[in-house]
């Protein structure tokens, strides 16, 4: 277990920015798990080569876990719920029961929740770390992330010789137990009174919606940044009569399927597919040129933190950069004007925010290799 565990930290040094000792405790954490499985697993001794399945699912550890580090927190998570929720989503309501698309999203948050939070015990007692742990640098969330997508698919013995992954277990059963539909007066939630002064209301669905109206939690930083990214795009595209690209954009936000898009827009698939392409070039001349300050810093990948690279990555973009593009990138982190630059540099400030849109692009490309 000591060469696997040693494996894995060397492993994390290169390609995370975590401290050594958080690359020391992630490493020997799923150096055990590894460990425990090849030992209790039948079929492994059996096999004879234990230590190569012991390569082979430390690897696996290893692949999963830096996968969700170089998403980096927001991403990963959204990766995390969009895996989840593509796997229970068929299961999530109760036979019989017609749910629109956004009903069933809804039912699929709240299970969710409440699984994020079983995988967490889940992740306390099978690594045997104190019952108040929590996950605190991007390593030990990328290590709980990936834990958690395992977590989720572990397939369960059933009678018949049959299996199922344990979260769509998890999800027909919290389908089967969610109470038939009421009707609600949101208008009366809010006012928090009943029309006929009948104090009854207060033990009714009405007071538990009027609850949750009142305890509603005001917007985090990040929601609010992603609000404004919205509505600079929104505007961005238009300025540039781009219409319909703004329309496909606002149905894109609603998680609307292609064939509802389609039918909203009155497109062919074909038609819609040369509009989704359109809209992409947009977007990407708005997230590497006009708006790259506000989308970087969204997407936690700003000039501040060297454009979300590991250390390993950040090498490779100085060593494939030219020396004019180094003192440009050298500049920006001073917080020089670009007038100043473009005059520092002997060009235009067009031929500047162009030589920046490709460098930043590169960076795009390293990051998401």
């Amino acid at each position: 277990m000591g060469s696997i565990s040693e494996l894995l930290f060397q492993e994390f040094r290169d390609a995370t920015q975590a401290s050594a000792q958080n690359c020391r405790e992630v490493s020997l954490r799923l150096a055990h798990e590894v460990s425990r499985i090849c030992t209790e697993s039948q079929r492994i001794q059996r096999s004879g080569e234990v230590d190569t399945w012991m390569v082979t699912l430390a690897r696996h550890r290893l692949n999963q876990c830096l996968k969700y580090n170089r998403l980096g927190s927001r991403r990963g998570r959204v990766e995390l719920h969009s895996t989840l929720s593509a796997v229970i989503y068929r299961y999530i309501t109760p036979p019989q029961v017609q749910s629109s698309y956004q009903a069933r999203l809804t039912l699929i948050e709240d299970f969710l929740q409440g699984f994020y939070i079983e995988s967490l015990n889940a992740f306390r007692r099978e690594n045997q770390v104190p019952s108040d742990y929590r996950p605190r640098s991007l390593l030990e969330l990328s290590e709980y992330m990936a834990f958690t997508e395992r977590y989720g698919k572990r397939r369960i013995p059933l009678p018949g010789r049959r299996s199922q992954q344990l979260i769509i277990l998890r999800a027909q059963t919290f389908s089967q137990q969610q109470p038939p539909e009421t009707m609600v007066d949101m208008e009366q939630a809010a006012e928090g009174s009943s029309p006929d002064g009948d104090r009854s209301w207060s033990t009714a669905p009405l007071q538990q919606v009027r609850e949750q109206m009142v305890a509603r939690e005001p917007d985090t930083d990040e929601s609010s940044l992603r609000r404004t990214v919205i509505q600079e795009l929104m505007a961005y595209l238009e300025e540039r009569q781009q219409e319909d690209c703004a329309n496909y954009f606002s149905l894109r936000l609603k998680d609307l399927p292609a064939s509802e898009i389609e039918a909203i827009l009155g497109l062919t698939p074909r038609q819609r597919d040369y509009l989704q392409q359109r809209f992409k070039y947009h977007l990407i001349r708005f997230a590497l040129s006009h708006h790259w300050e506000l989308v970087h810093q969204w997407l936690e990948a700003d000039l501040e933190r060297n454009f979300g690279l590991t250390p390993h990555q950040w090498a490779r973009l100085q060593e494939q950069i030219t020396p004019k593009q180094a003192e440009l990138l050298q500049l920006k982190q001073d917080k020089v004007e670009d007038g100043a630059i473009a005059q520092i540099l002997g060009c235009t400030l067009t031929q500047l925010h162009k030589q920046w849109s490709k460098l930043l692009e590169l960076a795009w490309e390293i990051r998401n290799s």
